[in-house]
């Protein structure tokens, strides 16, 4: 019976190339050839901003399947470790390029976007979409709340050392005093212990009462453990290389489209960093899996605020540029709003397409504000 069991998972795996036809998403690939071959031919940044935005956001599906496809072959324990690693990859790579180049306003800004664009965009893009037609759609409330908790703690991150520059400096800037580089990076020293804490409450202490449904969770994997780590690593370097492009066009591109490098880090950085996971959690919610589509939501919020920015922090301070936590008012209003309305949401486990609705009226108020701030 093992042999048998054995031989149907192998009869199920396929090939990276039958993989990549199965989403439409991956017919964006071709914009990786055309953005790297505007480069070498010195086209106009706007254009390369654009091709290489386009790159990106089938890359970062890419990195989320193969990710997924490791984590059905070793369990849920492995395979959350891995999805709590690689699950915002697309978002840290980007980030780390614009860090890396100065733009601390745009790091900032992609770290607060893709916090706000998870909370409002996905979950009431799949709430919109997955409540339409039925009366409601439920979802573990623990779960949503355990993520809600954990996000207050970023909002706190993000509101006490703003207290603390507005006492000091009476502005919200990027300030070099050592006072406020050293509370910054203390504040990020808590971040990531309180997000490491939190893989071991959801992976092991009280993984039980965070799943509802783990059996329909783990599926099957459809690519070998050779081959997911091949995708993982190639989708991983295209989106380092395509990062690195967008990055280096972003000022010409900005002035071209004019905008300001704080909208296209909040607004647009962040969407191409997420899109196919938004794609992923309304598709889910349309099949009413809400379950997963606001664990997809929540989760990447979670891991962007608890997570990647004390990495970036971390890594600002190796770089020998430190970037401290001091988010302007509209970023740490713009937060704040979204987790209360997360908590608000996952307080009855229930929800539906109005809800969904009011969530993106929400996020495109707090855009049309991101639009005008100079």
């Amino acid at each position: 019976m093992p042999g048998t069991s054995r031989q149907r998972r192998q009869l199920r795996l396929i090939s990276v190339t039958s993989l990549l036809r199965e989403n439409a998403l991956n017919l964006l690939l071709v914009f990786v050839p055309v953005s790297v071959a505007l480069m070498l031919s010195r086209a106009p940044h706007l254009w390369i901003f654009l091709t290489s935005a386009l790159a990106i956001i089938p890359l970062s599906g890419l990195i989320g399947r193969a990710t997924e496809e490791l984590a059905d072959h070793f369990g849920p324990g492995i395979g959350g470790l891995l999805n709590a690693t690689f699950g915002n990859a697309t978002e840290l790579i980007i980030a780390l390029f614009a860090l890396h180049a100065g733009l601390f306003e745009v790091v900032k800004a992609s770290i607060s976007g893709s916090i706000i664009s998870n909370i409002l965009l996905v979950l009431g893009g799949s709430m919109l979409v997955g409540g339409w037609g039925r009366d409601k759609q439920v979802f573990n409330r623990t779960n949503a709340g355990a993520s809600a908790s954990m996000l207050f703690l970023a909002v706190v991150a993000l509101v006490m050392p703003a207290v603390f520059d507005l006492t000091i400096t009476g502005s919200l800037r990027e300030t070099d005093i050592p006072p406020i580089r050293a509370f910054s990076l203390l504040v990020a020293v808590v971040l990531m212990l309180t997000y490491f804490a939190s893989l071991v409450f959801s992976l092991k202490t009280h993984r039980s009462l965070l799943t509802v449904d783990l059996p329909e969770v783990r599926a099957i994997p459809r690519l070998s453990i050779q081959n997911a780590v091949i995708l993982l690593l190639a989708a991983s370097v295209l989106t380092a290389i395509e990062s690195e492009l967008l990055v280096g066009t972003i000022e010409a591109a900005t002035k071209a489209l004019g905008m300001t490098e704080f909208f296209v880090g909040i607004i647009v950085v962040a969407i191409i960093g997420n899109a196919a996971e938004h794609f992923s959690a309304v598709m889910l919610a349309r099949k009413n899996r809400m379950e997963l589509a606001v664990t997809i939501a929540t989760s990447s919020a979670t891991q962007i605020a608890l997570f990647v920015a004390p990495v970036l922090v971390f890594v600002s301070f190796a770089f020998g540029h430190p970037m401290t936590l001091i988010f302007n008012a509209f970023e740490v209003v713009g937060i704040t709003c979204s987790v209360f309305i997360l908590a608000f949401v996952s307080l009855d486990g229930e929800s539906n397409w109005f809800e969904g609705l009011q969530l993106i009226a929400v996020y495109l108020v707090l855009a049309i504000v991101f639009f005008f701030v100079r």
